[in-house]
């Protein structure tokens, strides 16, 4: 390869390369702008961000959350049509989840307005029944249905005088008494924050 010697020479190919460079830089300026500016104008291409798949038939789902409620729904044929009840999971005060509770509407001119299905650990003494109470007014108490693999249940309704307490109150307490402990009272505080809200959306449900 014949070298370059000279200093004029070395001197020409140093412009050269600075020109190349300048242009190089000015064509990738030039191609960015137009870039940004076709970006600007026409908006950049959107990348899609997945959506959750849509219950089937028969699944259950949760369709809207009103406080610390979320409306769950069991999709039908027909999901304008789907039936959907209050939830909350309730935990202890160490904040291990203990408890859930389902609410409803009822329909007719019956004394119960509203009815609810209440879980708790099989370990409940079941002789002690289900207390509740809001904001430290006067307590109710309610019998447990039966157990099953999952947890025992307590089916109860409530009175019009039962709900505007609910609807007013920021806590229920429920209480109840475990096996290995019945001395001891396990407190378990149901948020009543959204309760209003949720309780105009939720579904009649015909038992």
């Amino acid at each position: 390869m014949k070298r370059f010697d000279t200093l004029l020479s070395l001197a020409a190919l140093t412009l050269a390369g600075a020109l190349s460079v300048a242009t190089t830089a000015a064509f990738a300026q030039e191609t960015n702008d137009t870039t940004e500016s076709e970006n600007s104008d026409t908006g950049s291409v959107e990348l899609n961000l997945g959506e959750e798949p849509k219950p089937e038939i028969g699944q259950a789902y949760s369709k809207e959350k009103f406080g610390d409620w979320d409306m769950r729904c069991l999709r039908t044929e027909n999901p304008d049509d789907d039936p959907c009840q209050m939830y909350q999971l309730v935990n202890d005060q160490a904040g291990n989840p203990v408890s859930e509770v389902s609410m409803f509407r009822l329909p007719g001119d019956g004394q119960a307005k509203a009815g609810a299905t209440i879980v708790v650990p099989l370990e409940t003494a079941l002789q002690d029944r289900l207390t509740i109470q809001i904001d430290g007014g006067a307590a109710k108490q309610y019998p447990f249905s039966f157990c099953n693999r999952l947890g025992c249940y307590a089916r109860i309704g409530f009175t019009d005088d039962d709900i505007a307490a609910y609807k007013r109150g920021a806590v229920a307490n429920l209480v109840i008494k475990a096996i290995v402990n019945p001395g001891e009272n396990v407190v378990l505080p149901l948020s009543l924050t959204g309760f209003t809200a949720a309780f105009e959306n939720v579904s009649v449900i015909q038992q």
